[in-house]
Parts: C-alpha cells; sequence; structure tokens
C-alpha cells in the first residue's frame, strides 16, 4: 500500500503549489481535505502519513467565529504528541504553533507581498537552505505567533521573527508561502481582493513581481519540499 499526504484546504486558490510535484514523487498519493465541505470527523480517523495544513484567511485564534478550529487544532496536537510528520504553512503554521502551546495573534503590520527571508544558523542547515543564496520569497498575513516550546527558529523578515521554525526532524512550519508560484497567482489576487484593498497594496505591482520570480519560486519550492521529506523519520 503507498503512502498517503493529505493537506488541509482552507481556499480552494491556497493549495500545494509547486510542492505537489515534490510531494508525488517522493510517492505520496494526495488528498485534499477541503474545510468546511468534507467531513471532519471521518478526518480525525486517519492517520496519514503526511499532513499538510495549508493557509487561509481566517484567524489561527478566531473559534468564537469559525468553531471549528477546535477540532483541527485537536487533530494536529495528536499529530505532535506522537511526532508524525507534519507541515504547516502561513495559517497552518499558525494553527501548529497553537496545538504546541503557543500564542497566536494580530501583528502590527500587514507582510504582503514578495521580500527577503534571512535564516538562523539552524535554518541553514535545514531545508531552507536555498534560501541563502536567492532569499526572496511570498508573504501573505496579519498574525503572528510565539515560537512553541522546544522549537527551532530556521528563518526570520524584517517585519517579523519568527517565519519558520521545526519540532524535531518531523514537523515543520512557515509563515511565509515557499509554495506559492506564478502559476494560479491570479486567483490569489482574486480570492483577497478586500484583504489587498484594505492594505494599499499594489496589485498591478504585485502581479509584475509573481511573474518576473515564477521560474526561481518553482524551483526553491522543488528543493525546500524535497529536502524535508528526505529528512523525515517515518
Amino acid at each position: 500500500m503507498g503512502k498517503t499526504a493529505i493537506a488541509i484546504r482552507h481556499v480552494g486558490f491556497e493549495s500545494l503549489g509547486a510542492f505537489a510535484p515534490a510531494i508525488r514523487a517522493a510517492g505520496y498519493e494526495i488528498l485534499y481535505h477541503d474545510v468546511g465541505i468534507d467531513d471532519r470527523e471521518r478526518l480525525a480517523t486517519l492517520d496519514p502519513d503526511l499532513l499538510i495544513v495549508l493557509g487561509g484567511p481566517i484567524g489561527a485564534h478566531d473559534e468564537r467565529n469559525y468553531p471549528f478550529l477546535t477540532d483541527y487544532i485537536r487533530f494536529i496536537a495528536k499529530r505532535l504528541e506522537r511526532g508524525w510528520p507534519m507541515m504547516g504553512i502561513c495559517l497552518g503554521a499558525q494553527l501548529i504553533a497553537r496545538a504546541a502551546g503557543s500564542r497566536v495573534y494580530p501583528g502590527t503590520v500587514k507582510e504582503i507581498g514578495f521580500s527577503p527571508i534571512t535564516l538562523t544558523e539552524a535554518g541553514q542547515k535545514s531545508c531552507l537552505a536555498v534560501f541563502q543564496e536567492s532569499p526572496t520569497t511570498l508573504h501573505w498575513h496579519g498574525d503572528t505567533f510565539d515560537l512553541p516550546r522546544g522549537a527551532q527558529l530556521l528563518a526570520s523578515s524584517q517585519l517579523y521573527e519568527n517565519q519558520a521554525f521545526s519540532l524535531g526532524e518531523n514537523i515543520i512550519a512557515f509563515q511565509f508561502h515557499p509554495e506559492a508560484t506564478s502559476t494560479g497567482f491570479e486567483q490569489w489576487l482574486i480570492g483577497h481582493t478586500a484583504e489587498l484593498a484594505g492594505a494599499g497594496i499594489n496589485i498591478p505591482r504585485l502581479r509584475a513581481d509573481a511573474k518576473m520570480l515564477g521560474e526561481s519560486l518553482d524551483k526553491k519550492a522543488s528543493i525546500v519540499c524535497r529536502s524535508w521529506l528526505n529528512q523525515i523519520q517515518v
């Protein structure tokens, strides 16, 4: 029986992106669990070989408006306790932080657009090493989180210190979007139009940046994902 990877998806256009080919190449069958559509009680009975918790526009701390978050945090906490392979991206990283007992809260400024990250010493030895020479990536968040106890900080940006962390070999979380590529990026601009307008983001400039960086983003995504999958312990 082959390996399975379940990706928890909150909005359709924030998918695995450029990570998907590397995950399939590593022998995983990818299954999407769409929040608000698929049965989360059934999800709780599944033990995929790999779990990826993707991004989305809601707050990881907003159970009052989105009570389903409680169930997903519980599911993530179960995998954390067992050390099972898991990756979080943006909202997914925040949900992992919450499941690990850390605080998630609104940041001081929205960080939206393409800008560099800086790797810590641990980050330079991690799957993010490719960002040493080519540090630009996509940022798209307004919330942030405290680093979980026992986590290794891997990357920071000019605006936010906690941009990536690991918990052992099998758990990794990215506040930024290393999976993003120019393919399908227009859907991000459409789906997040209210947020972009509210933050005063120059949409034509953001579109142009995505197009210019597309090939570089794809290459880095593949390297990051392959490197991490090669290091996890199963």
